[in-house]
């Protein structure tokens, strides 16, 4: 972490700039108490990784891409890309308007674009790898050993995942039944085939068949 003032959230050390303060504030106004809780524990995570693995990280740009990951991710949401596209022009917006230069917004972006892609989100620059772990490790408990148990629990006594759950497999199977064709080559399908009836999206398989080439 480069030099900058610094302060103690749940036991872990964190950045507090300007920009870090107004991305928590926008994240708590954007977000449902427990959505507001999981991207903060999704940070702090992907924070204290960083420091077990003694990776070298632009700590503004994990902090702003962890804290605006799922900005759009409620039963509002309307399209018309995915949700994880949708959140991330709002968080590069975010970042201009800050005045970050055109590569940090941009490492912002596909954190947050990426950020239910591990398969291509952990194989990225640093930034976009530790806040794809941070995220991950909130949802489905991805490299959960490699931090010590009390300090996870520190962070969810701080942050509470108030039926995460339930809560999160709701707006999945929303977009699944209001946006089915933004679905087609991510996860939010496997919620769609398994929990939303009458569900239908477009398969690889019938793109490739249809594209408008002779053989």
């Amino acid at each position: 972490m480069t030099a900058m003032e610094t302060r103690m959230i749940a036991g872990i050390l964190v950045p507090r700039t300007k920009l870090v303060e107004r991305a928590i504030n926008y994240a708590r106004e954007a977000c449902e108490p427990y959505l507001f809780n999981h991207v903060m524990r999704s940070w702090l995570f992907a924070v204290k990784i960083a420091e077990v693995q003694n990776a070298t990280h632009d700590a503004e740009v994990l902090a702003v891409g962890a804290l605006l990951h799922d900005t759009t991710l409620n039963d509002r949401f309307a399209g018309p890309r995915r949700f994880e596209v949708e959140a991330a022009d709002l968080a590069r917006n975010f970042a201009v308007e800050a005045g970050l230069d055109r590569r940090r917004a941009q490492l912002i972006w596909d954190s947050v674009a990426l950020n239910s892609t591990p398969s291509i989100g952990l194989y990225k620059e640093t930034e976009i790898a530790l806040c794809t772990t941070g995220i991950c490790l909130d949802v489905v408990g991805l490299d959960y050993s490699l931090i010590p148990r009390t300090e996870v629990q520190a962070i969810i006594a701080e942050f509470p995942r108030l039926g995460m759950k339930k809560r999160m497999t709701a707006c999945f199977c929303h977009i699944a039944q209001t946006q089915p064709e933004t679905t087609y080559d991510n996860f939010v399908r496997d919620f769609g085939e398994r929990l939303v009836p009458g569900y239908k999206a477009s398969s690889s398989v019938d793109l490739v068949a249809a594209a408008p080439f002779d053989e």
